[in-house]
């Protein structure tokens, strides 16, 4: 299956440039910058879900998203970029002197699909290494692992186990009301 939002190079390097421009923006003014949404391609103005991925000095630096879209793609890279330096809370807010050595990367999200499964034995059979994102419910509890997260997790059941703890279970958490959902994203990520 292929990720259900396709994006011309130039609208990669427009996302790119807005996140940048959202995060020095906030250093300065302490709010992202303002998206004029005529100033964009159509594409960049249809709604969207994104997550903005901040490394410094090769470690995360931030990294905050959307599941869902809810806003015009550009406004949610512009939101989540910013986000992602000033209110991830596992950081301190971005400084001025990180911004230079900043690596920024884009995921735009698919839309996600349910996973039907009958234990976990069969989801663990039906992951996609390198390829799916997933979203782990259970009542409340809820995390999500983009794709690029198989490059450090490549074991299905590691993935698995470390998405559970995300969402606040235990690792070997079992319940038959467990909801997965499955999707892929379309990475930005200049070199």
């Amino acid at each position: 299956m292929k990720p259900d939002l396709l994006y011309t190079n130039s609208d990669h390097e427009t996302l790119l440039s807005v996140a940048h421009n959202a995060i020095s923006h906030g250093l300065t003014k302490g709010v992202p910058a303002a998206v004029e949404l005529g100033a964009y391609s159509k594409p960049l103005q249809g709604e969207a879900a994104s997550f903005v991925t901040l490394k410094y000095a090769g470690s995360l630096r931030g990294c905050i998203g959307t599941l869902q879209a809810v806003r015009p793609l550009v406004a949610d890279v512009n939101e989540n970029a910013y986000s992602a330096a000033f209110r991830d809370p596992r950081f301190l807010p971005l400084s001025h002197g990180e911004l230079s050595g900043l690596h920024i990367s884009i995921s735009i999200l698919s839309s996600p699909e349910p996973i039907d499964f009958v234990s976990e034995q069969d989801l663990l059979g039906q992951l996609r290494a390198g390829i799916d994102g997933l979203i782990l419910e259970e009542g409340y509890q809820r995390g999500t692992f983009l794709p690029a997260v198989w490059e450090s997790l490549p074991d299905p059941r590691v993935f698995l186990r470390q998405l559970k703890i995300k969402a606040g279970l235990h690792p070997d958490y079992w319940s038959s009301t467990l909801r997965i959902h499955r999707y892929q994203t379309e990475l930005i990520d200049r070199e």
